[in-house]
């Protein structure tokens, strides 16, 4: 074996002969005639292992990348039928293949690039037991650090995985109301009513109601006096309901026949009357305008009457006076009165009674 001490350097002020320089260049090449092999064998392991890594990497990534296109070309068939372009929406299915494709092009690459790392460590005879503890150590310490970044990157990859929502849906997250504009692995933009602008966290969703997957409903209550004929009301609102349906663009939001379903409440003054509907996502609101305008407009026409409308104004006769016919009262009817004792006739007066006679 090569002696390091033969190759340090001498003294200061020691000569080196040339016998012992002799020495020393032998036993180097020796110790490098020995060691060659085991170098070359160390290099051709490790090149041959990032070679495989490098080519594996390449062929997973764009096994992944066919795999997200062919899925794109499929939407896309599909948005081509006169039925996708209701069930499918490009930019969605586009945003969400792509964020599946990223995740799985990055676990790929660190799981592929992670174990040729750890298998050249091992060619190099490093002890990988500390490096695997402190990596786990740190890897804890980053965990409980940014548990909520954490959190959030994995609840935004179940999430986009098992399709809950994307790109132009309209949902409750609980926390902000709207449509969807952007879908992230780590926040969800919203557009709300009013036109401001969400950021939703995604680990801090708890549940999430969806409004435009599969069909909507359209409700409307119409409030009419209890007197009304029942009858005559179904008939009325089945005629404003067919002409409505025969109409653009309400013959494609609404995907089945306008129904009455009958009293939903009875009152003193009012009683509700339950119609109901089965409309495009997203159009229940469009529709429940229309068809309550529509409603409005035909019981009007009909003359049924609404809770809160204005009630129709009938012109009475003023009622009769009661002593129109009877006469003034007078003084004389009673005969205590001073009129009455003054109109009285006056008694004969008889004169003394003549005793003589």
């Amino acid at each position: 074996m090569f002696r390091s001490d033969v190759l340090a350097d001498p003294s200061p002020g020691t000569p080196v002969t040339l016998d012992e320089a002799h020495v020393q260049a032998t036993e180097a090449a020796s110790w490098v005639e020995q060691n060659w092999s085991t170098w070359l064998s160390m290099g051709l392991r490790i090149l041959l292992i990032l070679a495989i890594a490098g080519l594996l990497r390449t062929v997973v990534r764009r096994t992944i990348t066919k795999l997200i296109d062919r899925m794109n070309r499929g939407a896309e068939a599909v948005e081509g039928t006169s039925l996708g372009g209701l069930l499918v929406n490009a930019e969605r299915r586009r945003q969400r293949s792509q964020a599946i494709g990223s995740v799985l092009r990055s676990i790929a690459s660190f799981l592929i690039m992670g174990t040729a790392a750890l298998m050249v460590l091992g060619v190099l005879n490093i002890d990988l037991a500390p490096l695997l503890a402190s990596a786990g150590v740190a890897g804890v310490a980053i965990g409980f650090g940014a548990r909520n970044l954490v959190t959030d990157f994995l609840s935004g990859v179940f999430m986009i995985l098992e399709d809950q929502y994307g790109v132009g849906d309209t949902i409750d997250a609980g926390v902000a109301t709207g449509e969807v504009i952007e879908v992230g692995l780590r926040v969800t933009k919203l557009r709300g009513a009013d036109g401001e602008i969400w950021y939703v966290r995604n680990g801090e969703v708890k549940r999430i109601a969806n409004l435009s997957q599969g069909w909507a409903t359209a409700g409307v209550d119409v409030q009419v006096k209890p007197t009304e004929d029942l009858g005559r009301i179904r008939t009325v609102i089945d005629e404003a309901a067919t002409a409505m349906a025969k109409d653009d663009p309400w013959n494609e939001r609404l995907w089945g026949p306008v129904e009455v379903l009958g009293l939903d409440s009875v009152l003193l003054d009012s009683m509700n009357v339950r119609v109901s509907a089965k409309t495009m996502p997203g159009k229940a609101l469009s529709v429940e305008r229309e068809l309550r305008w529509r409603i409005k407009q035909a019981l009007d026409e009909a003359g049924i009457r609404t809770v809160g409308g204005p009630e129709p104004v009938e012109e009475e006769e003023p009622p009769a006076d009661p002593t129109a016919t009877m006469a003034a009262p007078s003084a004389l009817a009673n005969p205590a009165s001073p009129q009455s004792v003054a109109a009285s006739p006056i008694p004969p007066q008889q004169g003394p009674t003549n005793a003589a006679k």
